[in-house]
Order: structure tokens, then sequence, then C-alpha cells
């Protein structure tokens, strides 16, 4: 698995699962055309390409090319990658026809293909691992999960943490595991006023 510094904007949820069984970074998916509509999420990539720069890996199709220029239009020109990926005739598996363009998607390329994107490209990464990264199980022991008030409790900690609230669990983790170190973030959930 590849750990990446930056966050990567992907366009659905079939992109970032693809991407996430040979990446370790947070990955925020732009709903195709969802982006558009989307304030908050819209100001949290701005927040990501400020704190940690992000890289955009649309499809190579017209939609992917309006949502990657949307991006980068209101991004500094300094805090984003981008990655192209191949143009390449066929169907996704998922897909009982080709897209309207007849080419294959994020999903559709091979993980061998999109690791050789990432090192062209000379992205930050690397192969280590955090050695005390927090954990699902963290979460459950903090009361952030599984506990009566959980979801109160989650969203104080998105608040504290100046995240919005659509982040998911596993999203919530990436971004903490980059961004803290586990002590930082027990102590910042223990203050919590839930």
């Amino acid at each position: 698995m590849l750990k990446v510094a930056q966050a990567v904007i992907v366009e659905g949820r079939y992109d970032k699962l693809k991407l996430a069984n040979i990446l370790d970074t947070l990955i925020i998916e732009t709903n195709g055309f969802g982006i558009y509509k989307d304030r908050q999420k819209l100001d949290f990539i701005k927040k990501l390409a400020a704190e940690r720069g992000v890289i955009i890996l649309t499809d190579s199709d017209k939609s992917g090319r309006q949502i990657r220029n949307y991006i980068a239009d209101v991004l500094p020109k300094d805090s984003f990658v981008h990655i192209y990926i191949p143009q390449i005739y066929g169907k996704e598996k998922r897909k009982t026809e080709p897209s309207k363009e007849g080419t294959l998607g994020v999903e559709g390329m091979s993980e061998a293909v999109l690791l050789e994107l990432f090192e062209k490209a000379g992205v930050q990464a690397s192969h280590s691992e955090n050695p005390n990264p927090v954990t699902n199980y963290d979460l459950f022991e903090l009361g952030l999960s599984g506990a009566p008030n959980a979801k109160e409790k989650k969203r104080a900690l998105l608040k504290a943490l100046s995240l919005p609230d659509f982040l998911s669990t596993s999203s919530l983790l990436s971004y903490v595991n980059s961004t803290m170190t586990r002590d930082e973030f027990i102590n910042l959930s223990k203050s919590l006023p839930c």
C-alpha cells in the first residue's frame, strides 16, 4: 500500500473503493457534478489543499474534465497535482454497457497502472506505516462510536477539528492519522464537552 501525503479527489464511490485498496490517504469523492452544489465539500477540499495539498484524479471523459477544471479553478495553483488516467476503451466490470464515450474510468484502471501514474506524477509518497495509528477500536473506547451519545460526540470532534459533518468514520481516521499523533487525538477526544 502506498502512503500518500496529499488527499486524493475522485468523482465517485467506485473510484474511491478502487484507490482505497492501493493508497493509504484521505480520498474524497465529488459525487460527480454534485460538487457544484455542495459548498461544504468544496470548502473542505480547499482546506485540504491548504493543509496538505490534493491530487485531482478524475476520469478522462468530458464529465471528468469538467469536474477537474471546476476544482482546479478554485484552488491555489501550487496546492494541487493533476493525475490523468490513460484513455483506454472498454467497459468496467460492474457495468452492463460502456460509458457514453466508451472509455474506462478510474475504477476500470488496473492497480499497476494507477500506482505507475502516482509514481510518474512524483507525488509525496512513502511505504512507511504509522506505528501507532488511531483505530476504530479507539473511537469505540472514546465513545465516538457504538455509544448512546456517539453521534453528538463525533459531531463535536468534527467541529473541534474544523471538519465537515459529512466525513465518514474511515475518512476521519485517515485525516486524524495524517495530521496528529494518537496521544493528541485521545487528549482532544477526552476534552470534548459531550
